[in-house]
């Protein structure tokens, strides 16, 4: 591949809030801008590159809210550099347009949804999550127009065939950034195993650059393996309230620290947000 992440550095996506958890599951995850700011700084200090952003209501809910959204990134952004990469999933009580609005925050980058999955199970079973290819275009052609890089997401090896067309199409610019998430059965994502993992990874475009997201126990495996295959990782209270087995994480913070301590152990070390940045094409931030 013409791009990759040097072997002795790795990118570190903190996902601290989500658009399902939140503090009846776990106490310490960040609904209100002035705590997910503060979590935002907290997992910069112990290595974190990027952070994925949900917003939430004064009552917790999703929200596409702008004002909340440029309040979050204003705070972060007097703290610290941080990359701001918002969600354009948003949640299941938000319409197509909706989940777009966060866009005008003029976030670095914004998660890009490559297919249309169905929830399986909780309250929105039987909900269809859509992203059809005209609306893959429409959040691209938006993105594209503000400057702000898209983090492709795939939950399946069908997803990586929109990527090959937006590539193909010229929709988006290299180096391509590939979110693997995988173990979200509640979105239809294709299993979290070691195997499913090497196998998107040998199916990336030329000129990829991936992450991976495992979602609740098989967020630190994958993440390890992850790191091995020389890609970026995604770690955070979204995907996983837990720190070990019946113990709740106590911040996203823990986890980014935990996964830098790994990471550690196989020679890299987490990539600055200015290193970030560089690798992964964004315009360097001035001020």
């Amino acid at each position: 591949m013409g791009y990759a992440i040097p072997a002795d550095r790795v990118v570190i996506t903190v996902a601290q809030t989500g658009a399902i958890t939140n503090k009846s599951i776990n106490p310490n995850v960040p609904e209100q801008p002035a705590e997910i700011a503060d979590s935002a700084h907290a997992c910069l200090n112990e290595g974190a590159a990027v952070c994925h952003i949900h917003a939430r209501d004064p009552q917790g809910e999703n929200t596409s809210e702008l004002a909340i959204f440029e309040d979050i990134h204003s705070r972060i952004r007097a703290k610290c550099d941080i990359i701001i990469q918002d969600s354009t999933g948003g949640g299941p009580n938000l319409t197509q347009e909706q989940r777009i609005n966060c866009l005008d925050a003029n976030p670095d980058m914004a998660s890009l949804n490559m297919g249309s999955m169905m929830r399986v199970s909780g309250p929105y079973k039987g909900v269809p999550w859509s992203n059809m290819p005209e609306e893959i275009d429409w959040y691209v052609e938006q993105m594209t127009q503000r400057g702000i890089k898209p983090e492709m997401e795939v939950y399946s090896h069908a997803m990586l065939q929109e990527v090959r067309r937006l590539i193909k199409e010229g929709r988006v610019q290299k180096p391509y950034y590939i979110n693997i998430v995988l173990g979200m059965r509640y979105q239809g994502a294709e299993p979290a195993e070691p195997a499913t993992l090497i196998s998107m990874v040998q199916n990336l475009p030329p000129d990829s650059i991936f992450n991976c997201t495992g979602v609740g126990s098989a967020q630190t495996p994958l993440a390890t393996m992850a790191m091995i295959l020389g890609g970026c990782v995604r770690v955070g209270l979204e995907d996983n309230v837990y720190y070990r087995k019946g113990e709740l994480a106590q911040s996203n913070a823990q986890l980014v620290a935990r996964v830098v301590r790994i990471a550690r152990e196989l020679g890299k070390e987490p990539a600055t947000p200015a290193e970030a940045r560089q690798y992964l094409g964004l315009s360097q931030r001035t001020a």
